[in-house]
């Protein structure tokens, strides 16, 4: 589904990422883990098409999407989550979701997947008309990945979904997120939580100074002597 050959990224004349190769296959769960600063986050952005100043390529579907803007890329069917969740405060839960309603394949059918997604996450439908910014940080990550969903993705890019929540949100989120790939969205994760990114993922990457040090299935690298003295403290 989704091809990165021999990707470099550079911020000004400063290089992030060094010659990065993957893969994800349609129906998949691919994590990838790191040290902060590895480079995780300006991957996800480089594939989004945030990131113009590269070489490289990247194919979806067999097609290169490298050189489109982002609006297309998530034409084409490929959606971020960004870090943090950056859902628009001062709009409602309901305006939050039909904003992610804005590419021609889910427009025409703006209330029927507002209402497929009140069926999957019920709290948001309680919540419709609060304010984004007054939820809280669970709420908000709900609200981020429904928000993508309502462009009918079929590779859904999630970066650190964890971050900033309290243990049994974690928990939510990643039944969430095994959820939403079960109903036939693939996954390319970006996630700190090394143990849980590996034990949900199909296949894992391992991404160190900009640059991909190991890769196998999520259950082989949770027992590979490097990764656990890297990572893991053990």
């Amino acid at each position: 589904m989704l091809r990165v050959d021999h990707l470099n990224v550079f911020h000004g004349v400063v290089q992030v990422l060094f010659d990065v190769s993957l893969e994800v296959r349609p129906g998949e769960i691919v994590s990838i883990v790191g040290a902060n600063a590895a480079g995780k986050t300006t991957l996800l952005l480089s594939i989004s098409g945030l990131f113009k100043q590269k070489t490289g390529s990247i194919r979806f579907e067999g097609q290169p999407v490298d050189a489109l803007a982002p609006n297309a890329i998530v034409d084409c069917g490929i959606v971020h989550i960004p870090q943090g969740r950056r859902v628009f405060p001062l709009l409602s839960v309901e305006e939050n979701l039909e904003v992610g309603a804005y590419t021609p394949r889910s427009r025409c059918d703006r209330k029927g997947l507002l209402q497929e997604m009140y069926e999957h996450f019920p709290k948001l439908h309680a919540l419709r008309h609060q304010l984004a910014g007054s939820l809280s940080g669970g709420e908000q990550q709900m609200l981020a990945i429904a928000r993508g969903l309502m462009s009918r993705p079929k590779l859904l890019t999630v970066d650190e979904p964890s971050l900033g929540l309290a243990p049994i949100l974690v928990e939510n989120t990643f039944r969430m997120i095994e959820r939403i790939n079960r109903g036939g969205v693939t996954i390319l994760l970006v996630e700190q939580n090394v143990v849980r990114a590996l034990t949900l993922a199909h296949r894992a990457f391992v991404i160190e100074n900009g640059r991909m040090v190991m890769a196998g299935a999520g259950s082989d690298l949770l027992k590979n002597e490097h990764l656990k003295k890297a990572y893991l403290g053990m």
